[in-house]
């Protein structure tokens, strides 16, 4: 099925499964999964042990299903999908006695390019992902986040059609994260590569994906778009503290603010509102526990989903 991603490229379904069925003894890791993801970027979201990455190796033909079928890019031949198609897995699982750029030139090699063309592709996606000045160095000596960025330029290497990523933040410090998801956004967005990201952090999924699926013991619970959307509120805080003296000094600045159950409510916030309401906070010494926008339902949707 081509579509459009919005950008004006057509799009194939990243993933299309039939009444996919996939046990372990007595574990069904996949029960019945039939789904459709045809968006430029697709989150599959579930706890461990929810099936996720049961789902994307059986999609990439490490595993085959007990029963159902599975087309990649609309395809099923194994050798065809591999050849379109790069993948992250979550483990460790680099040659730690190589160079990254050592690596990304073999790989290249071993999926048919030429040598000079294989290095050209090896410094193009070790400067995408932020390892040019550590191309040369032994794998043995990255750090986890330059690792997770070794393992992401080799999937990239070969220029595929499609990337799967099996929790490509695992392990990863604040900073790392936020370069992580920048740089998976950035693939869907503007080099055209779809999107197929495992993980079990819901904001992980909101920064990078432009629709989600949720896993919920082997099976589909709920598939939705994720709306990229500037909050006008309602907004629910929760602080530590006094709510009501906190209310109150928000009302001081100009902000409504109304006090409900324990909770304050603005009816309206918009950006400069919320950015007002965090300096006061941290102005005053008062702790926001959550800060939720009542009129995005995802993470609703998601929790409830997963429940």
């Amino acid at each position: 099925m081509s579509l459009s991603d919005g950008y004006g490229r057509p799009m194939t379904a990243a993933l299309a499964c039939d009444g996919l069925v996939k046990t372990f003894g007595a574990v069904r890791a996949l029960d019945r999964v039939t789904v459709s993801v045809a968006a430029p970027a697709t989150g599959l979201l579930g706890a461990n042990g929810a099936g996720k990455s049961t789902l994307m190796k059986v999609a990439l033909g490490l595993l085959t299903p007990d029963e159902g079928e599975v087309r990649v890019l609309g395809l099923t031949d194994r050798t065809q999908i591999r050849a379109r198609v790069g993948y992250m897995p979550e483990h460790s699982c680099l040659p730690t006695d190589m160079s990254a750029q050592d690596l990304c030139i073999h790989l290249a090699r071993l999926r048919g390019l030429p040598r000079r063309d294989a290095l050209r592709r090896a410094s193009e996606v070790l400067f995408a992902v932020g390892l040019e000045e550590e191309r040369h160095r032994l794998i043995d000596t990255y750090s986890l986040g330059m690792r997770q960025r070794a393992k992401l330029a080799q999937a990239l290497v070969h220029g595929p059609d499609l990337v799967v990523l099996d929790e490509p933040t695992s392990g990863l410090d604040p900073a790392g994260r936020t370069e992580m998801l920048e740089i998976l956004r950035h693939l869907s967005r503007d080099l055209g590569i779809q999107v197929l990201l495992s993980s079990h952090v819901l904001e992980d999924i909101e920064r990078t994906c432009d629709e989600v699926v949720v896993l919920a013991s082997g099976r589909v619970s709920a598939q939705q778009a994720v709306s990229a959307r500037v909050s006008t509120g309602p907004v629910t805080l929760q602080v530590t503290g006094d709510a009501a003296a906190f209310a109150g000094l928000l009302q001081e600045h100009g902000i409504t603010a109304q006090l409900v159950a324990g909770r304050i409510l603005l009816p309206s916030a918009g950006p400069r509102e919320l950015a007002a309401v965090r300096d006061l906070a941290a102005s005053s010494g008062t702790g926001l526990s959550s800060m939720v926008d009542a009129a995005n339902a995802l993470e609703d949707a998601v929790v409830g989903a997963m429940a």
